[in-house]
Order: C-alpha cells, then sequence, then structure tokens
C-alpha cells in the first residue's frame, strides 16, 4: 500500500487529509450559462462583422476568459484590437450577458440541492473565468451565496486556466477558513471542461468531471466522471480525493486571467 501524502506508482498523490471541501468551476457546473457567454460572444461581435460558430467556441474557446477569446479570435480573423477597443468589447459582451441572465433562471435544476447537501459537511469554494460581480449576482438570485466561503474569478488572478492560479488561490481562501497552512491535501475540484480539469490537477485537486459541456471521453484526467451534480455525493468526492490528482503537465496560455 503506497503511505498517505506520497505519489503511487502511478503517479497520483495520496492525500493524507481527510476530505474538507470542495471548489467548483461555475460556468457549466453550477450555472448553465456557456449558451449565454456564445450569444453575448455572437451579438458582439456580429456588430463589428465577426462570427463565432457554436462548433468554433466549443472546440478552441470556451476554456478562455473575455479577453482571450477576442484577442484569439481577433488573431485567428486576422483582425487588429487598436486603442481600447479591447476594453469596448468586453463592456459590450458584458451587458449583453447580464441581459441574458436577467431574462431567465440559469442555475441547473439539481445544483441547489447538491451545494445545500455538501455544505452542511464541507467548506465550499469557487474557481471560475467568470467576472466575479457576474458570479455573486447570480448566487445571490439563487439564495445560495452564503454556502460558499471563497470566490476566486476571472478578475482575481492574473493567468487563465489551464494554468492553477484560481484553485491555488481558492484552495489558500479555504485553508484560511479551516485555521490551517494553504494546502491542496483535503480537497476535491468540480470541472466540466478539460482546461479546468488540468487546471484543478496542477494546483494539486484531484478532479471531478460533469458531463454538463462535454463527452466523458473529452474530460481526461479526471478522477470521476458524472453526468450532473445530482450524482455528487460525500461517497464520490471521498472516492476521488483517495484517488488523488494525477501529474499533468500545463500548457502555456495566451490570456491573462482565469477561464470560465
Amino acid at each position: 500500500m503506497t503511505p498517505p501524502g506520497v505519489r503511487s506508482p502511478g503517479g497520483r498523490v495520496v492525500g493524507a487529509e481527510p476530505l474538507r471541501g470542495v471548489v467548483f468551476d461555475f460556468d457549466g457546473v453550477i450555472a448553465d450559462t456557456e449558451r449565454l457567454h456564445l450569444q453575448a460572444y455572437q451579438d458582439v461581435l456580429r456588430e463589428r462583422g465577426m462570427t463565432l460558430s457554436r462548433d468554433d467556441y466549443e472546440t478552441r474557446y470556451l476554456g478562455f476568459d473575455d479577453v482571450g477569446v477576442f484577442t484569439t479570435l481577433a488573431a485567428a480573423r486576422g483582425r487588429t484590437l487598436a486603442g481600447g477597443d479591447l476594453d469596448r468589447l468586453i463592456e459590450a459582451k458584458g451587458r449583453r450577458f447580464t441581459e441574458l441572465v436577467a431574462a431567465g433562471d440559469v442555475v441547473f435544476p439539481d445544483a441547489p440541492a447538491c451545494i445545500e447537501r455538501l455544505a452542511g459537511e464541507l467548506v465550499l469554494g469557487i474557481a471560475s473565468g467568470a467576472l466575479h460581480q457576474e458570479i455573486e449576482d447570480i448566487l445571490n438570485g439563487a439564495g445560495l451565496r452564503n454556502r460558499f466561503s471563497a470566490i476566486v474569478a476571472a478578475d482575481d488572478v492574473e493567468r487563465a486556466k489551464p494554468a492553477p492560479d484560481g484553485y491555488t488561490r481558492a484552495v489558500e481562501l479555504l485553508s484560511a477558513e479551516l485555521g490551517r497552512p494553504p494546502s491542496p491535501a483535503g480537497f476535491v475540484a468540480i470541472e466540466d471542461s478539460r482546461w479546468g480539469i488540468e487546471a484543478a490537477v496542477a494546483a494539486g485537486l484531484p478532479c471531478i468531471g460533469v458531463t454538463t459541456t462535454y463527452a466523458a471521453r473529452e474530460l481526461p484526467g479526471a478522477a470521476a466522471v458524472v453526468s450532473r451534480l445530482a450524482d455528487i455525493d460525500l461517497g464520490c468526492l471521498a472516492a476521488a480525493h483517495h484517488r488523488g490528482a494525477p501529474r499533468v503537465d500545463v500548457r502555456p496560455t495566451p490570456v491573462h486571467n482565469g477561464a470560465k
């Protein structure tokens, strides 16, 4: 048997700590907002003579934040964003996204019950590439804000997923909540994309993948894969925690803050 706290022959870290907390991604995990982000991008880009298909978004851009989407897409189209163009695009997209969110309930139906169930036993946090205020507004509207001890958003970190910055900061905040030095030991992440899984694993967290956005085969590196949050309970989290986080290499990223 591999001793706790060291890497097994398969390269996984076996946690010495008991399960302490969960760090959720937001878009595509708690909130069904990826479709709204895409529509907001499409509406803003259309006004500027550019297009973004669903296939293109899901294949190339879903792992980026607003800065990454606009800069990478403009480069792919041979366009240059001069002066304040990028800031204006981000502001316009943010306004459009807010309008779309206000038009309906965007929290996944099984998210509140899952969050309430886990909040009674563990500390909860969020590591997301959405903007901080967007997350706050949606959680407050759903009556879930007080269940989370830490929220780390795109505007709280420097580097995007698959870099580990968002998860590393969430672990720091949750460790402080537990009154202990920062350590990923005892935490499990929940993600819907390979970029997010890579970020969590790079920060030292085993990750459960949820197939709300991608099929199970497109979520490599996950310690377990489920179809929805209703399938996640303490037993599922404990099993992922026991398996530990595999060693992965994080690819360089062209954007400066968190992915969604």
